[in-house]
């Protein structure tokens, strides 16, 4: 996945650019920028700003444009109203997601859109927006009214959607319970989203917000989904904040737990495998990955929904969490018990003429029979763990491929299994195309 980061560059590398670059590298995906300004600011303080030439950023976009498929646009600062137009021109047309992080002001003070560009910016980036992402401060600014008991959070966000955002959310609404809201306007429905309150002030939370968003959206997530995922990648980075300078600490996107990222990552890459929507099942695909010395399907991360087949897309349904999965982590469980070795596997749909390909390949292939299936394992709902554990009694060496042909009511099934995500899409490239 390629996502194009348009905004400011923060020497500090605490927002701007430099900071999606870092969570869209955290997410598996490729960051691409496009500048629009250079400032001069650290932890402390804000020095001078310097737009780019119309010229230069014109030709930043075409060269990005032309040469790259992208796959999701965020736009961060624009400055003045020349910045606004040419970005207007050059995007107007594209039929992918863009996600607007209205930034009006650095957390350490400095002002980063000119007062009299703030019209131009209503009238030309909000109605480029999938999603608009202003905090409290931001969204008053763009209404031009003050949140109160008259103007709501709703009336401010219809106002906002009313310039021309498809969605918006009004983020960082604070409650008298210690909670934060995040207040969300769709074309047709409203709701909040609510998490805890980390007391302090942090440099590039509103930046990992909408990059996470727009990474989310372009995976083909809905708003909800997205703004959920956007939420708690930020709370994430807050907590894990860091005092790097002499100044505000600066969030820290980067993610601790390597089993997540590499799976995400490896999730990113099968879904962009040509004709990939022909290998998934009925019951559709999950792809996991297991901590070491696994007990429980809680320690094997998987996602809560699906890899699933849209017509001739695959979209990524649900969230990677810890006993996302049940039947292909069950699968996992009972190789990784004889072989420690075995932590990830994935589940594709059964043809005769990948079976074919990977009896000639060099790959250790097992097999069960649901037939033989006993009485008391189908009324358990066990099916899986028996089925698995029979294919690799006698085995030696750890499987690379389990199969069955299915019995009445249940779908055949091909299980890849693997020592990490990455040796899975090894194997899959060997045995599918």
């Amino acid at each position: 996945m390629n996502l194009l980061s348009i905004g400011g560059s923060d020497p500090s590398a605490g927002a701007g650019i430099q900071s999606d670059v870092k969570s869209f590298s955290e997410f598996g995906a490729y960051g691409l920028t496009v500048i629009t300004a250079i400032t001069g600011q650290n932890t402390s303080s804000f020095g001078m700003i310097e737009p780019v030439s119309k010229k230069m950023l014109k030709n930043q976009l075409e060269s990005v444009l032309t040469d790259f498929k992208i796959d999701g646009i965020k736009i961060g600062m624009v400055f003045n109203s020349e910045i606004i137009k040419t970005l207007y021109q050059q995007l107007k047309k594209l039929k992918i997601p863009i996600v607007v992080d209205p930034v009006i002001k650095s957390t350490i003070g400095g002002m980063l859109i000119e007062d009299k560009a703030i019209e131009d910016f209503q009238k030309y980036i909000i109605p480029l927006a999938t999603i608009i992402t202003p905090n409290k401060f931001e969204a008053e600014i763009l209404s031009k009214s003050k949140i109160n008991s008259k103007n709501t959070i709703e009336k401010i966000a219809k106002n906002i959607q009313n310039m021309g955002a498809k969605n918006v959310v009004i983020t960082g609404i604070e409650e008298k319970n210690n909670k934060i809201i995040d207040f969300v306007l769709e074309k047709g429905t409203k709701y909040q989203i609510s998490g805890d309150k980390i007391s302090g002030i942090n440099h590039g939370s509103g930046c990992n917000y909408s990059a996470a968003i727009i990474f989310a959206i372009s995976n083909k997530k809905s708003i909800r989904e997205s703004v959920k995922f956007a939420k708690e990648f930020a709370y994430n980075s807050i907590k894990n904040a860091k005092k790097v300078g002499n100044g505000i600490k600066i969030v820290d996107s980067q993610n601790k737990d390597k089993i997540n990222s590499e799976l995400s990552q490896s999730i990113s890459e099968f879904v962009k495998i040509k004709n990939i929507y022909k290998n998934i099942p009925e019951c559709q695909t999950n792809f996991v990955y297991s901590k070491q010395k696994p007990k429980s399907t809680k320690d094997v991360l998987g996602l809560s929904g699906r890899i699933v087949k849209a017509g001739k897309e695959v979209i990524v349904a649900g969230n990677l969490t810890y006993g996302g999965s049940k039947h292909v982590a069950t699968a996992l469980l009972v190789v990784n018990k004889k072989f420690p070795e075995i932590q990830s596997a994935i589940n594709l749909k059964y043809e005769n003429s990948i079976i074919l390909k990977i009896k000639k390949s060099k790959f250790s292939i097992s097999s069960y029979d649901r037939i033989n299936e006993p009485m008391n394992v189908k009324s358990k709902g066990t099916s899986v763990g028996w089925g698995i554990d029979s294919a690799i009694k006698n085995l030696k060496l750890p499987p690379d491929i389990i199969f069955h042909k299915g019995d009445f009511g249940k779908e055949p099934m091909i299980i890849i299994f693997g020592d990490t995500p990455k040796s899975i899409l090894k194997k899959l490239s060997k045995i599918i195309g």
